[in-house]
């Protein structure tokens, strides 16, 4: 099997259990508030500032090399949300969840597992992230504003089949395969935290 089937089966489970988070389901119902959502965003601004950093820091690698791309990066798009949804608000959040997720992505040495981290957020803000992106702007009738994190300067569909090709040129070993299958089972149960965490604040949040 290719990287990108194993890592699209192998994931499967996790994938379902995070689009079914109660936080998920009630922001995508519009009854989350600004603040809900600008601390969705505060606790993504820790993943990617650690995804990115790490990426472009192993980017001489040719595993990571493979996938990386400034134009995917989405910190200064997530700054820009942040300054819509919650204008003068500490950018600093107390977030276990998230900082494990950073903790985990920052202390990856292997190229295969941090692209797995790679695909998983990425791949996914191409994908069911567009879709999010246009049911927030209906549903907060935001006409486009605030929602640069979803706002990705290429043709979605070639782009993330040409992505899958590069994955699929990486030429792993199957037990490498198996070993990065479950790197992206285990991105998916940090950002399933994530959502968890959110989802204890929910009452706080209801809009």
């Amino acid at each position: 099997m290719s990287l990108s089937a194993a890592m699209k089966e192998g994931s499967a489970a996790e994938h379902d259990a995070a689009e079914q988070s109660p936080f998920l389901t009630e922001l995508l119902a519009g009854r989350v508030d600004a603040s809900g959502y600008a601390d969705y965003l505060l606790r993504l601004r820790i993943v990617y500032g650690a995804l990115e950093d790490a990426v472009r820091a192993r980017c001489d690698d040719p595993v990571v090399a493979a996938v990386y791309d400034p134009a995917l990066e989405r910190a200064a798009a997530i700054e820009k949300d942040l300054d819509h949804w919650a204008p003068g608000i500490a950018r600093d959040v107390d977030s276990p969840a998230a900082q494990a997720y950073r903790d985990r992505v920052a202390g990856l040495s292997w190229g295969p597992a941090l692209v797995a981290h790679h695909y998983t957020r990425y791949l996914g803000d191409l994908s069911g992230g567009q879709a999010m992106g246009r049911i927030l702007d209906r549903e907060f009738g935001l006409d486009g504003a605030g929602l640069a994190f979803y706002d990705f300067p290429m043709r979605v569909k070639p782009y993330k089949d040409a992505y899958r090709a590069r994955l699929d040129g990486l030429e792993l070993r199957a037990d490498e395969i198996d070993r990065a299958v479950e790197e992206v089972r285990v991105a998916f149960g940090l950002n399933q935290a994530v959502f968890d965490e959110l989802a204890a604040k929910l009452p706080a949040y209801r809009r």
